[in-house]
C-alpha cells in the first residue's frame, strides 16, 4: 500500500495565470532557499564530510513531488510508494534504507530527511535533504566495508519512519539510531542540520504562498516545470538520433580480486522519447560495488548532461521526465536484488556519467566530453590517539576533470561541481596526522587540443597507530580521451613506512594498519584530453612545464621541446612532423588505451598490482 496523503482541505488548487515577471521572482526565490539550506546545513553539521566538503543534496518539489529546484532529481516519488503509512501536517520522514524506497538514495551512509510543507490544511509542497554520515556503525569504521557480500554488514538501516509525527520528536528513534554508530556526536549533530535545513526551505515556501497566494505558487511550480519540458523535448528531438548508439565503460575491480565490471547503456529516440537501455551490463557483484539505480534519478542525471552541454541557462527540475524511459535488468550492477551491498556504489555512479558522455557526444563530437574523475574516492583513517581518545577521519579526493570542447578541465577537483576541498590546517588540527604534500600530479591529464586535469598527489603523514580503508578505482582502466587526445593516468596508492620502504597498495583496501611516522601517498587519476594533442599552442605548453602541470617529457607528447622552460620552435616543429608521419590513420573518436587484455597482461609491471581476474557469478541467471 503507498503512503496515505491525509489533508483537512481537499480544494484543488486553482489554475490561475502567472505572469513572466512573478514566475522569474518565484524561480529565483526557490533557488535562494535551496541556497539557505546548504548554508544552513554548514553551519549546523560537525562531520566533516557535510560541514567541510557538502556532500549533501537539497530538494524543494511541488505538491506531487517532483523536483523544483535540487540535484539528484526527486525522490519523494520511491518514499511515498514504500512508506505504508500516512503523511500529515507536522509530519517529518527520516530514512537511509534504499531498498525500502526504490534506491531514491543509493546506500545507507546517506540519511534523508523528509518534510511535507502543508498551509491551510492543504499540502503545498516537500522539502528535503539527504546527507553522507561519516559512520552509522557495521563491521568497519567508516561503515563502507569493502568485503560485504550484503547490506546487513554495511551498519544501520532506516526505513521510512516519523522523526515528527505532527509536530511531536520522536527522541528514542533518534536515540536508537544513535546507539549504533561510532561518532554519535557527529551523527546526532548532522541529522539536527538536515532537519534545520528542510525547516528553513519550507519557511521560504510558506512565505512565497503567503505573499502570492497557493493558487499562484503552484501555478508557478507547474509552469517550471512545463518550461522545463518544453526546452528538453527540443534538445531531445535535435540531439538524439532514431538510430541506437552504444557506449561501455567500466570498475576496474571490485576489491575481492575480481574485475573488470561492465556498464553499458544503449540510447535511441523514438518520437519525443528517448530510451536509455542497460542490457549488457554485468551481473551485480557479490561485493559492495553495486550501485541501485534509481530511474527517476538516472533520468535527472541525463537532463542535468544535455542541459549543461546544449543549453545551460535552462533550471533543470523533474518536468521532463515522461519524455524518458529508462530500462535496467533486474539482478544486474545498476539493480541488485536484496539483500546485496551497497556501501561502495560511488564508482559506478560516477561512472554513469562517463557514460553518458559517451553516448550524447556520437552524434555531435563537438559538443564531446572526455572521461573525467568520475568517482569520490575515499580515505578513512581510525584508531586511539596517546590520550585514549578515538578519533576517525572520512576524506573524499579530488582529481582531473576532463578536457571539454570549450577548455581544459579544471586540476584537482570534484566529481561534484558543489563539494569543497577539507583545509589542511582543519585535518591536522582535528586528527592525528601532518599533510606533507597537497599538488597537482603533473602530466596525470590526457593530452589534447583542450588538456585533461590532473590529478591530486596527496601525502599523509600518520602521527598515532590505526587503521586506514581506502575506496578508488580507475587504477586498472584509463579514463579516455576524445577527438584525437589521449587517455589521462590512472591512479595510484603507496604506502611508505618510517623506515623509507614502500609498498603499492590496491584502491580497494580496509583494515590496512599503520604505524606512526607511515606515510600514505594518495594519488587520484587525470581527465582524458580533448583534440588533436599536436595543435596544442606550444608556448602554452611550455608555460604549464614551468608552472609544474606538465614535465619536459610529458610536454613531448604534444610535441613540444621545452629548453630552458622555453618551447624551442625549429625542434617542436621537427617533433611533430615526425609524430605526424608516424601515425596509422585519422585520429580516433575515442581513445581509451590498450584493451582488457592487453592491460591484464601489463598490470603487475605497469602498476604493481596483480590484475583482476575475470568476474564469477554464483547464479545461474545472473551467469546468463
Amino acid at each position: 500500500m503507498p503512503a496515505t496523503i491525509t489533508q483537512t482541505n481537499a480544494t484543488p488548487f486553482a489554475a490561475t495565470r502567472v505572469d513572466p515577471v512573478t514566475l522569474d521572482i518565484i524561480e529565483n526565490a526557490l533557488r535562494n532557499a535551496r541556497t539557505e539550506m546548504d548554508a544552513t546545513l554548514v553551519r549546523t553539521a560537525m562531520s566533516p564530510g557535510i560541514r567541510e566538503q557538502g556532500d549533501a543534496f537539497p530538494l524543494i518539489a511541488d505538491h506531487q513531488g517532483r523536483m523544483i529546484v535540487g540535484q539528484f532529481g526527486s525522490f519523494i516519488g520511491g518514499f511515498l510508494a514504500g512508506y505504508e503509512g500516512t503523511v500529515e501536517d507536522g509530519d517529518m520522514f527520516f530514512l537511509s534504507d534504499p531498498y525500502s524506497c526504490d534506491g531514491a538514495i543509493s546506500h545507507s551512509n546517506d540519511w534523508l530527511v523528509l518534510l511535507p510543507v502543508f498551509r491551510g490544511g492543504r499540502l503545498l509542497a516537500y522539502t528535503a535533504m539527504f546527507g553522507h554520515q561519516s559512520d552509522i556503525g557495521g563491521k568497519v569504521a567508516g561503515s563502507m566495508p569493502i568485503t560485504a557480500r550484503a547490506i546487513f554488514e554495511e551498519g544501520v538501516r532506516i526505513p521510512p519512519v516519523k522523526i515528527y509525527a505532527r509536530g511531536v520528536y520522536n527522541a528514542d528513534l533518534v536515540r536508537l539510531v544513535m546507539h549504533q554508530t561510532r561518532k554519535p556526536d557527529w551523527c546526532k549533530a548532522d541529522l539536527n542540520a538536515l532537519i534545520a535545513a528542510c525547516r528553513v526551505a519550507a519557511r521560504r515556501v510558506i512565505e512565497m504562498a503567503d505573499r502570492f497566494g497557493e493558487d499562484l505558487y503552484v501555478a508557478a511550480t507547474q509552469e517550471l516545470l512545463a518550461r522545463n519540458h518544453r526546452a528538453m523535448k527540443q534538445l531531445i528531438t535535435t540531439a538524439i538520433g532514431e538510430e541506437p548508439v552504444s557506449f561501455e565503460d567500466h570498475i576496474c575491480d571490485d576489491g575481492l580480486g575480481f574485475g573488470p565490471y561492465r556498464i553499458r547503456c544503449t540510447m535511441w529516440r523514438e518520437g519525443e522519447k528517448v530510451i536509455l537501455d542497460f542490457d549488457g551490463t554485468d551481473p551485480q557483484s557479490r561485493a559492495s560495488i553495486n550501485f541501485f539505480l534509481n530511474e527517476n534519478m538516472f533520468k535527472m542525471f541525463f537532463g542535468i548532461y544535455m542541459i549543461m552541454v546544449f543549453d545551460p541557462q535552462i533550471l533543470f527540475n523533474d518536468g521532463f521526465y515522461d519524455l524518458i524511459e529508462v530500462r535496467i535488468p533486474e539482478g544486474s550492477l545498476l539493480k541488485p536484488r536484496f539483500p546485496a551491498a551497497l556501501s561502495g556504489r560511488t564508482h559506478a555512479l560516477g561512472r554513469i556519467f562517463d557514460i553518458l558522455g559517451g553516448l550524447l557526444g556520437q552524434k555531435t563530437p563537438e559538443f564531446l566530453n572526455a572521461a573525467g574523475f568520475s568517482s569520490s574516492p575515499h580515505l578513512f583513517y581510525s584508531g586511539t590517539d596517546a590520550e585514549d581518545r578515538y578519533f576517525q577521519l572520512f576524506q573524499i579526493g579530488f582529481g582531473g576533470i576532463p578536457g571539454r570542447p570549450l577548455g581544459d578541465g579544471p586540476d584537482g577537483h570534484s566529481l561534484w561541481p558543489g563539494f569543497t576541498n577539507v583545509p589542511n590546517e582543519f585535518l591536522e588540527r582535528y586528527f592525528p596526522l601532518r599533510i606533507e604534500r597537497y599538488e597537482t600530479e603533473p602530466d596525470s591529464g590526457g593530452a589534447g587540443l583542450h588538456r585533461g586535469g590532473n590529478g591530486i598527489h596527496m601525502t599523509y603523514r600518520f602521527l598515532e597507530p590505526g587503521m586506514i580503508a581506502i575506496h578508488d578505482d580507475r587504477w586498472f582502466t584509463h579514463p579516455w580521451g576524445v577527438n584525437g587526445g589521449e587517455p589521462g593516468a590512472r591512479a595510484r596508492k603507496i604506502l611508505e613506512k618510517a623506515d623509507g620502504t614502500q609498498t603499492i597498495i590496491g584502491n580497494k583496501v580496509e583494515d590496512v594498519e599503520v604505524e606512526a611516522g607511515d606515510q600514505l601517498h594518495f594519488i587520484t587519476w587525470g581527465g582524458g584530453g580533448w583534440g588533436d594533442p599536436l595543435a596544442r599552442d606550444p608556448d602554452l605548453v611550455a608555460r604549464e612545464v614551468r608552472e609544474g602541470l606538465v614535465t619536459v617529457d610529458g610536454a613531448r607528447r604534444y610535441g613540444v621541446v621545452v629548453i630552458d622552460g622555453q618551447a624551442d620552435a625549429a625542434a617542436t616543429a621537427a617533433l611533430r612532423a615526425q609524430i605526424e608521419a608516424g601515425r596509422d590513420g585519422p585520429l580516433p573518436l575515442f581513445n581509451h588505451g590498450p584493451s582488457i587484455e592487453v592491460l591484464r597482461a601489463a598490470s603487475l609491471s605497469e602498476t604493481g598490482l596483480p590484475a583482476p581476474r575475470p568476474p564469477v557469478w554464483t547464479r545461474k541467471a545472473e551467469a546468463a
